[in-house]
C-alpha cells in the first residue's frame, strides 16, 4: 500500500475546475478471511461532498475508514493533496451514550491529534473548539452529558468534535441515520454550508435524499465500485434496485 502527500500548492486545472483532494487506485482492504474493497479506484473533487452509497456490506464505511486513516489497506494507492490529515466523525453508535461525557468535553476530543491526550488544553484548543460549536449550533449544550442529547443534538456535536480538527477535508460516516426528517435535512443543510465555506466533504450514507444533495456519488456494491458521477447519473432507479435487489 502506497500513500502519497502533495506537500506543495496543487496546480488549479488549466480549464478553472477544482482539483482533486483524494485520490485511490487500484485499493484493496478488509479483515482476516473477509475482503472489503475490491481494487477501487477513483477520485474526490476538492470543495465538493462526494457520498458514499450502497447497501449494507457494500463497503462504504471500510472505504470511509482508509481515507481516515483508521484501517489500513492491503495494497493500491492512496493520494491526498496539499492539506491537514482528515477529520474523521464515525457513527453516533461508536460514542456510547454511557460515557460521562459533556458536550464540550465531547469537542475537545477533536483537539486530541493536535495536543496529544494528556496536556492541558491551550488557548487554541479552546478557540477551536468554541468556533465549532458556534458553527455547529450546539455552544448552548457544552455542560449537558452526550446521553441526555437528542440524536441531531448528538450528532451535531459529532460533527463539531470533527471541525474542532481545522480539517479541509471531513469524512462522516452515516451522519444522518436514525434521524427524524427535519434533523436528517438540518444535518444535510449544515454540511452544504461547510463545503461552501471550504471544506471538501466526503459522507458514507443509506440516506438517499442526503446523497442526492451531494455534487458526486460513489456507487459501491460488494466492495466493488459499480459508478461514479453526479447523483442524477448514478442514482437511478435500475441502477439502485440492481445493488439493493432481494436476496
Amino acid at each position: 500500500m502506497t500513500i502519497m502527500f502533495n506537500n506543495s500548492a496543487p496546480t488549479p486545472p488549466a480549464d478553472g475546475s477544482r482539483g482533486e483532494r483524494v485520490r485511490f487506485h487500484d485499493l484493496d482492504a478488509g479483515y482476516p478471511g473477509r475482503p472489503a474493497l475490491h481494487q477501487l479506484s477513483a477520485s474526490i473533487t476538492a470543495l465538493t461532498m462526494t457520498a458514499l452509497v450502497g447497501p449494507n456490506g457494500s463497503g462504504k464505511s471500510t472505504l470511509l475508514g482508509v481515507l481516515a486513516g483508521v484501517i489500513d489497506a492491503t495494497s493500491g494507492q492512496l493520494r491526498y493533496a496539499e492539506g491537514r490529515p482528515p477529520a474523521f466523525v464515525p457513527q453516533r453508535g461508536a460514542v456510547g451514550d454511557t460515557l460521562p461525557l459533556t458536550a464540550r468535553q465531547t469537542v475537545e476530543m477533536g483537539r486530541w491529534g493536535e495536543r496529544g491526550l494528556w496536556r492541558r488544553t491551550t488557548r487554541q484548543d479552546r478557540t477551536a473548539v468554541d468556533s465549532a460549536m458556534e458553527r455547529l449550533g450546539v455552544a448552548g449544550l457544552a455542560d449537558r452529558q452526550l446521553g441526555e442529547l437528542s440524536g441531531g443534538q448528538r450528532q451535531r456535536v459529532l460533527i463539531a468534535q470533527g471541525l474542532a480538527q481545522q480539517s479541509d477535508l471531513l469524512l462522516l460516516d452515516e451522519p444522518t441515520t436514525g434521524l427524524d426528517p427535519e434533523a436528517r435535512k438540518r444535518i444535510t443543510a449544515l454540511l452544504t454550508d461547510l463545503v461552501a465555506d471550504g471544506t471538501t466533504v466526503v459522507q458514507a450514507t443509506h440516506d438517499l435524499d442526503a446523497a442526492r444533495s451531494a455534487d458526486a456519488c460513489l456507487l459501491l456494491s460488494d466492495g466493488r465500485l459499480v459508478g461514479q458521477g453526479p447523483p442524477e447519473q448514478i442514482l437511478t432507479p435500475t441502477a439502485l434496485s440492481r445493488i439493493w435487489q432481494p436476496a
